[in-house]
């Protein structure tokens, strides 16, 4: 399997996840997206200097080839995924009462 279905699929499923199993649709909040914005712009920073420098490098058959900043697409829907798993289990866990 590709890096591009790995990370198509993990945001097909983070976004059914949080829609159909967490039911905290974070992805129809103005706040998710916002805070999601800052969260890509470092991401591309980040990305960026990792991939513009040749620390991390992608086999071009596995990827879909486009970059933004170096980085190729398929790092930037893997990274959506990630923050909104992470964001789905925080509220999650939220409502039941942990951490309190």
């Amino acid at each position: 399997m590709s890096y591009t279905a790995l990370a198509v699929a993990g945001v097909v499923t983070a976004v059914a996840a949080d829609l159909g199993v967490f039911r905290a649709r974070l992805v129809a909040r103005k706040a998710f997206w916002t805070a999601y914005a800052i969260i890509f712009c470092c991401q591309l920073a980040a990305d960026g200097v990792l991939t513009g420098f040749g620390v991390v490098r992608y086999d071009p058959g596995t990827i879909l080839g486009p970059r933004l900043v170096f980085a190729p697409v398929e790092d930037l829907l893997f990274g959506f995924a990630l923050v909104l798993w992470t964001l789905d289990w925080w509220v999650w866990w939220g409502r039941r009462g942990l951490g309190r």
